[in-house]
């Protein structure tokens, strides 16, 4: 294994005729990935997949907002811990997530049922919490998905100040026992060192290879706390944009780290493998 995309789909129905195609050309470009569920049955998707294949290991979780349609909003169902603890001590299961807040509502497109926004946001954050103690209950890292909606900086400071309440002395935590990463970062430097000083990484996507908004963010982290993804199938990067995304691609995220970073492509390269092992436990 020379790459390792942290965070992809591969367990999702897009890839259920042609899934033994993607990961052969994962072979033979010598990826491995990460398999992330967003609720129960697809991450029992991810365990599975992770199971038939060498350098594939499986995150299990409940995604924030993964039951929204446009024609009815659905916040997402409660965390069924009895039925995750019966994939969680599976060896290949190396995460917890992806989970955590996702406050990107389309407004007039979406029927409430009868809940405000505030309530929808209060649903989220007892989601994530029962998460949060459930990774920590079984030394697992989380993978946390974070998207702020029309008030730039709110799911990232809700989602900071919950995870904060378990590093203070008196729940007897330490930082140590709360870690994981920021999938798909998209936040500001300030929150990125704020995270990372909470002993959580970033990741970032194909998204880079075409913007260029998260450049000083790339720049200006440690090495040390970065992670190149794909969350196949979507966001493909150039040049493979429009097209459905896969973990092979990766590759030209991590190209596009060491070129921001104006570092040689072989150290990002090691140290990139490097930091998911150490993360990860693989």
């Amino acid at each position: 294994m020379k790459y390792i995309d942290i965070h992809s789909h591969l367990g999702f129905e897009d890839y259920g005729s042609d899934q033994k195609e993607v990961i052969e050309r994962m072979k033979e470009n010598g990826v491995g990935t990460i398999a992330v569920g967003a609720d129960l049955e697809t991450s029992k998707e991810a365990v599975k997949v992770a199971l038939q294949n060498e350098n594939i290991w499986a995150c299990i979780g409940q995604h924030p907002t993964h039951n929204i349609s446009s024609e009815n909003f659905r916040y997402s169902e409660s965390f069924n811990e009895k039925e995750f603890e019966k994939l969680v001590s599976n060896s290949k299961v190396v995460a917890v997530g992806e989970c955590g807040l996702d406050y990107f509502f389309k407004g007039e497109s979406l029927v409430l049922e009868g809940l405000s926004l505030e309530k929808v946001k209060q649903k989220q954050k007892e989601l994530f919490q029962k998460q949060i103690e459930f990774a920590l209950k079984y030394n697992k890292p989380l993978m946390l998905h974070i998207r702020d909606g029309e008030v730039k900086g709110e799911a990232f400071n809700d989602a900071y100040e919950l995870l904060s309440k378990y590093v203070d002395f008196g729940q007897g935590l330490s930082l140590s026992e709360l870690r994981g990463n920021v999938h798909f970062f998209t936040g500001k430097l300030e929150m990125a060192q704020k995270f990372i000083a909470l002993g959580f990484t970033i990741s970032f996507t194909g998204l880079i290879t075409y913007v260029r908004d998260f450049d000083k963010i790339i720049k200006n982290v440690p090495l040390q706390s970065l992670h190149a993804e794909t969350d196949a199938p979507f966001v493909a990067p150039v040049p493979h944009r429009g097209e459905r995304n896969e973990p092979s691609y990766v590759i030209e995220i991590y190209k596009k780290i060491a070129e921001i970073r104006g570092e040689d492509p072989e150290l990002v390269r090691l140290q990139l493998l490097k930091n998911a092992k150490e993360v990860f436990d693989i």
